[in-house]
């Protein structure tokens, strides 16, 4: 455990929060926590998460524009705040299969060229968390479904690794991804009635 990692778990437990209450201040905190955490795992010789964390870089830069620039369109009055969206069947299986082409391609690459360690569990759950990604800064409920299956596996990888702080981090992250499931879902229930029952 250094300073470094645990700086990445305040940080990071404080973006994750502010996603599950749907403030748009989650995308600059979490740009900090994906930083910290790229040189975390470039230590780890975890080379497929620090290729994800510096992919999240991009990736929050696109979830903050797509939410500020939804905020104008919203009906909800406070202007920090977004309104979740319901994805359609064909857009959980064009996810899923995205995140399992990825999970192939990426583990190869790292198994054959690189001395990654636990190469193709690591190349899964970095597409897989691609896919979630995509979908949080799309607004997709769906995405903490994906965020709860991905970080029940990272728990053990953490563990394995020895980052025993960051296991427990993700611990929480699947704590606070069953609220911020709850909490967007209730809001999605609110604007769309008609589709309570279906809501993902």
């Amino acid at each position: 455990m250094s300073g470094l990692e645990i700086s990445a778990v305040i940080v990071s437990a404080l973006a994750v929060w502010l996603t599950a209450r749907r403030h748009l201040w989650c995308w600059p905190i979490g740009l900090v926590s994906v930083l910290l955490y790229a040189r975390i795992f470039f230590a780890a010789k975890l080379y497929s998460d620090l290729l994800l964390q510096l992919i999240f870089a991009v990736m929050q830069l696109y979830g903050w524009w797509q939410w500020s620039s939804s905020r104008g369109n919203s009906q909800h009055n406070d202007q920090h705040h977004i309104q979740p969206q319901r994805l359609s069947r064909s857009g959980w299986l064009a996810g899923l299969l995205a995140g399992a082409l990825g999970s192939a391609l990426l583990g190869y690459v790292m198994a054959s060229f690189t001395d990654a360690h636990i190469p193709w569990l690591d190349s899964a759950l970095t597409s897989f968390s691609l896919v979630a990604q995509f979908w949080m800064a799309r607004k997709y409920v769906a995405n903490w479904w994906l965020w709860i299956a991905v970080d029940i596996i990272y728990v053990g990888v953490y563990i394995y690794k020895n980052l025993n702080l960051t296991a427990g981090l993700y611990a929480a992250f699947i704590v606070l991804a069953v609220i911020g499931l709850r909490n967007w879902q209730r809001q999605l229930v609110v604007h769309q009635p008609a589709n309570a029952a279906a809501a993902l």
